[in-house]
């Protein structure tokens, strides 16, 4: 009787698998991303009055709504307006040109900003923000492999910072480079999603983790966004603190 019972549940487990409108295709890849948009309990919007002015010009940041556009000249940070120590960052990043360079500085310490210059860049964990187009013209400019930098989302410590970058690294081990290439070229809208918290900053582009480090010192700073010679529009910047 048992096996006749176990028979009986093989065969009505058959017919339901196959029946028509049951599909039997796999999950595509796309459900098991997860974009963390920035709403929900405790994430606020940071617009014009979140950001101060460090050592670039004027008229380098400005802000329509909740978009900010940066001409990337000169050189230079604009800081959040105060220091953070645990949180998550949601932004969307579009360079207007090809082989645009930029970046978002976590944990900038306030001492690499008090005598910082035009045309300088301060300490900090760099979540690196490249166009695509960027290895191909630095090929053409120096004649050289572009192996110790990707663009789809590199991770390092700049200055007097200090990181453990994860796996995979670039050849000098400074870097943590993205497991997967997921950056769109100029012109299309990127998201960032970069969690901070106890000395430990990962990162997802488009979605999906890809780089990060830890042993990060020190672990508490400002918000950096960069102007780096190309100009660069970031909208929906949003954070939220944690314990």
């Amino acid at each position: 009787m048992k096996t006749h019972r176990y028979l009986a549940a093989a065969l009505l487990l058959s017919a339901f698998a196959f029946a028509p409108g049951i599909s039997q295709e796999k999950e595509p890849a796309d459900l098991r991303k997860a974009v963390i948009d920035g709403s929900g309990l405790g994430w606020r919007s940071m617009g014009k009055d979140d950001f101060v002015n460090v050592n670039t010009d004027d008229d380098t940041w400005n802000w329509s709504g909740d978009v900010l556009r940066c001409t990337g000249k000169p050189v230079g940070v604009t800081r959040s307006a105060k220091q953070v120590t645990n949180f998550e960052l949601v932004l969307e990043w579009k360079h207007e040109k090809f082989a645009g360079n930029s970046g978002v500085f976590v944990w900038t310490p306030e001492s690499s900003l008090k005598t910082i210059k035009k045309g300088q860049l301060p300490s900090g964990i760099e979540v690196q923000v490249l166009d695509l187009g960027y290895a191909e013209q630095y090929e053409k400019q120096t004649k050289k492999k572009g192996d110790w930098f990707t663009t789809h989302g590199d991770v390092f410590a700049v200055g007097a910072s200090k990181m453990k970058p994860f796996a995979p690294l670039s050849p000098n081990g400074s870097r943590s480079f993205p497991r997967k290439e997921l950056t769109k070229k100029a012109g299309e809208w990127n998201h960032y999603y970069i969690r901070a918290i106890n000395g430990e900053v990962r990162l997802w582009v488009n979605g999906e983790e890809v780089s990060g480090g830890n042993g990060i010192e020190p672990k508490t700073g400002y918000v950096c966004l960069e102007s780096e010679g190309s100009p660069i529009e970031f909208k929906n910047i949003r954070i939220r603190e944690v314990p």
